[in-house]
């Protein structure tokens, strides 16, 4: 039986659980559908921008300028993201995890409100400014929903539950891609909908929130109301007796006392969080390099290139691709390793990118390659899902007991969004420029951060959040034994370091 089917087992699953972790991911669900929904009508929105240009200055809009206008409104999503990225720490601590979701979501209002209206008001400006709120309210949930879900989940599921994050945000992806369908929403009048019914997973967030407690976890070790704490502790758990959760608490609070309180710039000052700061930034740098927001982004017109007959129905594919090996993610989570998995995805995303280069080089001479180089995205989605895709949201909420954890997630999420951006923006200019081989980019950074993984990035199955960030403390004889050797066996290092 598999290991995370056990684990289901060993732990209650109350009905408030799953409430609550149902809640915090239907801001999953958002940030993935307007990561989505940009692709599928990409046309038919140019078009439109094309008669808003006509309708200003009597003529059509120039080919560089349309581009330009594109690559914004689909970067800009991840300018605002980036933005209140920084400021989750703050956020979060300031008004508690479940508050700050349910406040973010007037974000999500603005931003569908205004795309929605965009064409009605012949005005691009209303769509790309809509974009922006929308990646705002993402940022903020990229690092919400993850820290909450993480705090409020037994040990044994915390990483099973924390990759429901991801399998949100991929259903939402997929949701947008058929949605967009010119069957459906991706038609000349319809694509307002399209955009604008980002407001209704926030309706329904919005109701269901205000019925879930807030983290045990913030209530006792930031806010310090114990009895607080426990009788959330009773709802999520289901028993009476919580004492041994409290426990742990406890502890992870003693250390945070004996602690200062963590800025982001000692984040990087101090030798004893440099090390799993840097490791959290890597991690987020290689979801986003790796090139899949390439393919999620412009997968409609990197299948057209390829010479598919239907792109958008291939794009469907690649999302479908998506959702489900983020279930086998799922499953394989608890039972495998994070490290594991994470290397596994990324060794077989970069072999997915050296054979789509392969199939595109030699499409014109060998019309059949276009199979291939679909089967080789649907690969590399396919390995994305595996590890680089989930882990990384996860695992830097695991790598920072309470006291530095707000301040990572912010730096780990500025560093997700600007890579994102990165891709967003300059996709289209270095696809132009390199043809079809500008998957062995993609190929050459998966390398490195593969190489990067297997010497510096630990294994956290398993193990408490203070056990993991006393490991940053205490090294053992071989970070890849750091799994299986006993505490008693580590060589303590004071200031802490994994090199």
């Amino acid at each position: 039986m598999p290991a995370s089917f056990q684990q289901l087992g060993a732990e209650r699953v109350t009905g408030t659980l799953v409430l609550s972790v149902f809640s915090a991911v239907l801001g999953s669900l958002q940030f993935g559908y307007n990561i989505g929904v940009i692709n599928a009508p990409q046309k038919i929105i140019e078009q439109s921008y094309n008669a808003t240009w006509m309708h200003r200055h009597g003529a059509p809009i120039p080919p560089a300028t349309l581009t330009t206008l594109w690559s914004l409104s689909v970067a800009i999503f991840s300018i605002g993201g980036m933005l209140s990225s920084f400021s989750v720490g703050v956020v979060s601590e300031w008004l508690g995890r479940k508050k700050a979701m349910l406040i973010n979501n007037l974000l999500a209002f603005i931003g569908g409100a205004l795309m929605g209206m965009s064409k009605l008001g012949q005005s691009y400006e209303m769509m790309i400014l809509g974009r922006f709120f929308i990646g705002a309210y993402s940022g903020l949930a990229s690092g919400l929903v993850p820290m909450y879900v993480g705090e409020i989940s037994p040990t044994s599921l915390r990483g099973a539950l924390g990759t429901l994050h991801q399998l949100a945000l991929v259903t939402g992806i997929l949701v947008a891609q058929i949605f967009g369908l010119q069957g459906i929403l991706g038609t000349e009048e319809l694509w307002p909908v399209l955009v604008g019914l980002t407001v209704l997973p926030t309706v329904l967030q919005m109701v269901l929130l205000p019925f879930c407690p807030e983290s045990p976890r913030y209530l006792y070790i930031i806010r310090g109301e114990e009895q607080h704490a426990k009788r959330c502790l009773k709802r999520l758990t289901g028993r009476q007796d919580v004492s041994d959760f409290l426990l742990e608490m406890k502890e992870e609070k003693r250390r945070m006392e004996m602690e200062r309180k963590v800025s982001i710039a000692e984040l990087f000052r101090s030798p004893a969080y440099r090390q799993p700061i840097i490791i959290a930034m890597v991690l987020q740098l290689s979801q986003q390099l790796s090139g899949v927001n390439a393919i999620f982004y412009y997968s409609t017109s990197i299948f057209e290139k390829a010479g598919v007959e239907s792109p958008v129905y291939a794009t469907i594919g690649a999302g479908a691709v998506n959702t489900a090996f983020t279930v086998v993610s799922l499953f394989l989570v608890e039972r495998t390793g994070r490290r594991t998995l994470h290397m596994l995805g990324l060794a077989g995303m970069a072999a997915c990118a050296v054979i789509m280069t392969v199939a595109l080089a030699l499409l014109e001479r060998v019309p059949w390659m276009s199979y291939i180089s679909m089967l080789a995205i649907f690969g590399f989605v396919a390995f994305f899902e595996v590890g680089p895709g989930p882990i990384p949201w996860f695992i830097v909420a695991e790598l920072f007991s309470q006291g530095p954890r707000p301040a990572a997630m912010a730096v780990a999420g500025l560093s997700n969004w600007t890579s994102n951006f990165i891709i967003g923006m300059g996709f289209q200019y270095i696809a132009e420029a390199c043809g079809p081989y500008v998957f062995l980019i993609f190929a050459a950074l998966l390398l490195f951060f593969l190489i990067f993984t297997y010497f510096k990035v630990p294994e956290t199955r398993g193990k408490t959040f203070d056990q993991i960030s006393s490991g940053f403390r205490c090294r053992p004889a071989s970070l890849l034994d750091m799994e299986e050797k006993p505490s008693t066996e580590m060589e303590c290092l004071g200031e802490g370091s994994l090199s």
